[in-house]
């Protein structure tokens, strides 16, 4: 017993429906996978951001260590 599609909604059940929805799939996978790819980069990029403002932190301090005790 087969039941009826609300309405508004065509009918989809032939093979190129299936071939599509399995491609529509398929690029939604990849996007996802690259959205993904680019978070992990980001949170990389991001990581190494602090890394760098930490020693440059860290000179800045060491500069004003020296500048003090040569006074």
């Amino acid at each position: 017993m087969a039941f009826p599609e609300p309405p508004g909604k065509p009918f989809r059940s032939g093979p190129k429906d299936r071939l599509r929805s399995e491609n529509d799939y398929r690029v939604n996978l990849k996007a996802e996978l690259e959205i993904r790819h680019l978070h992990e980069k980001m949170d990389y990029l991001i990581q190494r951001q602090w890394q760098r403002l930490t020693e440059i932190q860290q000179l800045q301090l060491e500069i004003m260590q020296e500048k003090r005790l040569r006074k």
